[in-house]
C-alpha cells in the first residue's frame, strides 16, 4: 500500500517564510467514507492569498493553525469513490490538503474535462486566477474601449488575463513586471500596448510616458510603490480593482505611504476590493467564455511548473521573489488511472 505525504504548517513566519515554517510528514492513506473520494493529486496550486492563512489573524481566508495540514486548489484523479457523481479515474479540482493523497466530500469537489485544455490550467487560466481576472475586470473595473487599463503584477496567473481581456474590449493596457522576459512577453506575445519593468525604471517616469491620456482602470495585484506611481495619473471617474497587496504581505508593519487619498476627491475615482468567492453563483459563466477564448487563441497562458511535491514550499516561497511567469503550479504525480 502506498503512504501518503503532507505538508504541515510547522510555525507562523515573521516577515518572509521560510523553509522553517514547513514539515513534511508521512502517514497511511486514507480511506474515504460514504459520499467521499479519495483524491490522488496530479497538480497543486501555490498562490500568495495563502501567506495570509499563515498569520493567526482575521483575514477573508481562515488562517491555518500551527500543526494544521495546509491547504490548496488540486487537480487530481478519482482513486476510490463512495460519491455516485464520481468514478475512479475521473479528474477533479478541489481547495484540498497539501497531501498526495486527500479524501474530500464529493460535494465540494468539481469535475475537470480534459479535452478542454491542459487540467492543470484548472489551477489558473480556466480556474480561479481566471475568473478572478474576468469579473474583477468586467464587473469592477468596467472598461470601456478607449480606457487606458494599467496592471501591475501583470505578468501573473491573474494579471497576464486582465490584460488580455481589457485588449478584448478595446482598451489601450499597460502592464507592470519585474523582469525584461516578463515585459517582453506581456508586450510581444500577449498584446500590451507597453510595460514598465519596476525593478530597472523609474516606475513613476515610465507610467507617465506610457499613459499619456493618464489612467481610467488600475488592476493592483501588488499595492506598495507601484500603486503609489499609479495614484496622481487616475483620470476622473477612474476605477481602481484591488485584488492583491503582495509588496506587502510579508510586511511585519504596514508602512504608511504616500497619503493621497485627496485624490479621490478630485477625480472621484471609485476604489473597490474584489473576493472572488463573492461570484461563486456565477463561475460557470466566467469559466465558459475564457474557454472559448483559449480554444479560439485570443487568451494567452503560460504556466511555470515545479516538479515534485516535497518542492512545495519552494514553489511557494519563490511567488515572493518573482521567478514565475504566469501560473506557478507543482506537478506532484503523473495520472495512473485518468485517460488524459
Amino acid at each position: 500500500m502506498p503512504t501518503n505525504r503532507r505538508w504541515i504548517l510547522e510555525s507562523r513566519p515573521v516577515g518572509e517564510p521560510t523553509m522553517e515554517n514547513f514539515r513534511l510528514e508521512e502517514g497511511e492513506l486514507p480511506d474515504p467514507d460514504t459520499d467521499e473520494v479519495l483524491v490522488r493529486t496530479l497538480y497543486q496550486s501555490v498562490d500568495p492569498y495563502m501567506r495570509g492563512r499563515m498569520r493567526d489573524a482575521e483575514s477573508y481566508a481562515e488562517p491555518w493553525d500551527v500543526g494544521d495540514v495546509m491547504k490548496a486548489g488540486v487537480v487530481g484523479e478519482v482513486v476510490d469513490s463512495r460519491h455516485p457523481r464520481y468514478e475512479q479515474g475521473d479528474v477533479v479540482q478541489g481547495e484540498l490538503e497539501w497531501a498526495e493523497y486527500t479524501v474530500a466530500d464529493g460535494s465540494e469537489l468539481n469535475p475537470v474535462n480534459p479535452e478542454i485544455a491542459p487540467v492543470s490550467t484548472a489551477l489558473g487560466v480556466l480556474g480561479m486566477p481566471g475568473v478572478t481576472a474576468y469579473f474583477g475586470l468586467l464587473d469592477a473595473g468596467e472598461p470601456t474601449p478607449g480606457d487606458t487599463v494599467v496592471v501591475s503584477g501583470a505578468a501573473g496567473a491573474v494579471g497576464s488575463v486582465v490584460g488580455q481581456i481589457a485588449k478584448q474590449a478595446g482598451c489601450r493596457v499597460v502592464g507592470v513586471a519585474g523582469a525584461d522576459e516578463k515585459t517582453e512577453w506581456l508586450t510581444e506575445e500577449l498584446g500590451f500596448d507597453a510595460a514598465v519593468n519596476y525593478k530597472t525604471e523609474d516606475v513613476k517616469k515610465g507610467l507617465a510616458t506610457a499613459c499619456p491620456d493618464g489612467v481610467d482602470v488600475y488592476f493592483d495585484n501588488v499595492g506598495g510603490p507601484v500603486t503609489d506611481a499609479v495614484w496622481p495619473l487616475l483620470n476622473v471617474r477612474a476605477r481602481v480593482v484591488v485584488c492583491g497587496q503582495i509588496a506587502l504581505y510579508n510586511a511585519t508593519e504596514v508602512p504608511t505611504g504616500p497619503r493621497k487619498l485627496a485624490q479621490l476627491i478630485q477625480t472621484r475615482a471609485k476604489v473597490e476590493g474584489i473576493l472572488v468567492r463573492d461570484y461563486e453563483g456565477r463561475w460557470g459563466e466566467a469559466l465558459s467564455r475564457l474557454g472559448e477564448w483559449v480554444a479560439s487563441g485570443e487568451l494567452q497562458y503560460r504556466e511555470h511548473v515545479v516538479e515534485g511535491f516535497e518542492n512545495a514550499p519552494e514553489a511557494f516561497l519563490g511567488l515572493f521573489e518573482g521567478v514565475n511567469i504566469g501560473k506557478q503550479v507543482v506537478k506532484v504525480a503523473d495520472p495512473e488511472y485518468a485517460k488524459l
